[in-house]
């Protein structure tokens, strides 16, 4: 079938195929000239739409001086972190308010938050994935009432990974899920409700104290062709949103910085964090973790990597952060039947320190 082209006149008199996009944009420029109509002339196109620029002057501010929202209260500080990419929704519903208020005021105003978006999330919508890497590690929360857990299980072990750790197991669903994954791992340790499975040995498993009373959290060496990794597994504790208390989170707050300690301890240079860790990278809870390690996802992925809830995810909870190693790329898996969707990324032992 020949190609449609659109034809146009030139300066000379003749004609010239106009590209597609080109004639977008003409479309465009009419229907902005259209929407501007009758402004010029008006002076009140300044002083109109006044309460639309306020409300993007707060937004910018917000987004730029998110650290500075106080826990003190609800914890709305971590609460305005967890979700702050969400705040860029706004813009576009201001931009419209300023075109049906016709305020050049309001359409300035607007500009501000839109640069303190780009300037903080712009370098996230990039694909900044590479090709190289020598291990492939993921990691899954598979949900303690997944009603398919051997399905779950087979689509992990289907991403090729050859490092993979599980949180949030039951006693009953740990040997469908050891059953599931023996033929394409050959070594795994499971410590109270976090397991690893590796296609490499697997050594020095042992519980981390993430002070919970119960094990929610271990340690393994994997020897890696590339060299020796310690890989850590943890499920933090959940937050919960409440009207009366607000965002509470207690209890994940003071698990992660014994997990920052225990990290910060690890004798090994090279160290990868899988886990749920019930918190986003902007979460200044995490600290005590994200100081002193890399987001793969933030380093080496294509967009916000957003795995939960998995029916439509808001929020990368779900994270693989390194230290001493190099990532090369990170993404999320298909949704099994969790309410969170995998994440994996494929890291380079050999070039680590």
């Amino acid at each position: 079938m020949a190609q449609q082209a659109y034809v146009t006149e030139t300066d000379n008199g003749g004609s010239d195929p106009e590209r597609p996009g080109a004639r977008f944009r003409r479309l465009m420029n009419r229907l902005m000239n259209r929407l501007i109509a009758g402004w010029s002339g008006d002076r009140r196109i300044w002083r109109r739409g006044l309460v639309v620029a306020g409300l993007a002057v707060l937004l910018a501010l917000i987004m730029l001086l998110h650290a500075q929202i106080p826990n003190a209260i609800g914890n709305l500080g971590s609460l305005t972190d967890t979700f702050l990419p969400w705040l860029g929704v706004f813009v576009p519903v201001l931009l419209v308010l300023a075109f049906v208020r016709k305020s050049a005021t309001a359409l300035i105003a607007v500009l501000l938050p839109s640069i303190v978006w780009l300037n903080l999330f712009g370098g996230l919508i990039s694909d900044k994935a590479g090709n190289g890497g020598d291990l492939t590690v993921a990691t899954h929360n598979v949900n303690a009432d997944n009603a398919d857990p051997a399905g779950t299980a087979r689509d992990v072990a289907a991403s090729g990974a050859d490092v993979v750790a599980l949180e949030e197991l039951t006693t009953s669903a740990v040997p469908v899920y050891e059953k599931a994954l023996e033929s394409t791992y050959r070594y795994h340790s499971v410590q109270g409700t976090v397991g690893l499975w590796s296609k490499y040995p697997l050594t020095g498993a042992k519980p981390v104290d993430i002070k919970l009373g119960w094990t929610r959290a271990m340690r393994a060496t994997v020897t890696a062709p590339a060299g020796q990794v310690a890989v850590y597994v943890a499920h933090l504790p959940s937050v919960r949103v409440k009207l009366e208390a607000g965002f509470t989170a207690r209890q994940r707050d003071k698990s992660a910085n014994a997990l920052g300690e225990a990290i910060e301890d690890e004798k090994l240079t090279r160290i990868v964090l899988l886990g749920d860790l019930n918190g986003t990278m902007n979460d200044r809870a995490l600290n005590a973790v994200t100081a002193q390690m890399r987001s793969t996802q933030g380093a080496a992925g294509s967009g916000f990597g957003f795995s939960w809830p998995a029916s439509f995810p808001m929020a990368r909870i779900d994270q693989i952060m390194v230290k001493g190693i190099e990532p090369e790329s990170s993404w999320t898996l298909p949704q099994t039947g969790s309410d969170h969707l995998p994440v994996a990324a494929r890291v380079n032992v050999a070039t680590s320190s």
